[in-house]
């Protein structure tokens, strides 16, 4: 009787190969968590302690708030904040109610100038238009120092587009045979049928999309002036920059931001989208692999 041998990735591990991953993995995971650690406590210590430990402070031996405090009583980047969620909102729920219809057409069979159109729209992921083009279309279009200019130009993502129609493929060609026999609209299968389907990939798309919004610098530094400036843009500004910004509500200069306001900024930006990702990370691996391996 032969004995029948297990394949490799199905042997269980050996103690060295166990403890090599551990600590492989804490390695990692103190990689990633002692700068935001480091981050959030600048943010949290007195501008004399930082000065004193050379610009950074791993733990606040008198944490204070005064750094957040001076930031929401100014003008900056309370309302830079604003922009930011209201870009992402708004361009989040533009871009997925365009992706969705554009990907449903795309996905079913018979429509007229289906395939050339989608050969176009992929010829714009292999080819994307620089930077001149960009500006020259947006100020043609007069969207300069407009906010519709940092929704606009990436409005429809083409591999979001993919993504989704692959995973509209996916679904069984007899519920939509079915619901043809029952008389629906097209707008009907898509709204009763292939949307509730589909919620997985929509909430993988949907964050893909606010975090390129929330993110975004570079448009509003090509198309905004400084007092219409998401939080990205007035981020870079202080930490890198280290220029100063004019207050929207008193008009007045500021001064360089300490260490102290930087990272309290840093912290702001990041925080929204770390509180959004824990939420949605079940549905990544079904989304995304779906909607791939179906394109």
């Amino acid at each position: 009787m032969s004995t029948q041998v297990r394949p490799s990735w199905m042997e269980k591990p050996k103690p060295l190969t166990q403890a090599a991953k551990a600590v492989a993995l804490i390695v990692v995971v103190l990689i990633v968590c002692v700068p935001f650690l480091v981050i959030v406590s600048t943010s949290l210590a007195s501008q004399r302690e930082v000065v004193e430990n050379g610009g950074w402070v791993l733990w606040p031996t008198e944490p204070t708030l005064q750094a957040y405090r001076d930031i929401f009583e100014g003008g900056i980047v309370t309302h830079a904040l604003g922009v930011s969620v209201g870009v992402t909102v708004i361009g989040t729920l533009l871009s997925l109610a365009c992706t969705v219809t554009l990907a449903y057409a795309l996905c079913r069979p018979g429509v007229f100038g289906g395939k050339p159109f989608l050969i176009l729209i992929l010829f714009t992921f292999l080819f994307p238009p620089g930077m001149i083009p960009s500006f020259l279309l947006v100020k043609e279009l007069g969207l300069l120092d407009s906010y519709a200019s940092l929704i606009l130009p990436v409005l429809v993502n083409v591999f979001n587009l993919v993504v989704l129609r692959g995973f509209f493929q996916g679904i069984p060609e007899e519920l939509y045979e079915a619901a043809r026999l029952d008389g629906a609209s097209d707008l009907r299968v898509l709204w009763t049928i292939v949307l509730p389907l589909s919620k997985a990939a929509l909430a993988v798309i949907g964050l893909f999309y606010a975090v390129t919004y929330w993110n975004s610098w570079f448009y509003a530094s090509l198309f905004l002036e400084s007092d219409h400036w998401p939080l990205q843009q007035v981020l870079r500004t202080y930490v890198i920059s280290g220029a100063g910004l004019t207050d929207t509500t008193t008009g007045e200069g500021t001064v360089n931001a300490p260490q102290t306001i930087q990272m309290a900024i840093l912290v702001i930006a990041v925080v929204p989208i770390l509180l959004v990702y824990p939420f949605l990370q079940k549905y990544f691996t079904k989304g995304v692999l779906t909607g791939a391996i179906k394109s």
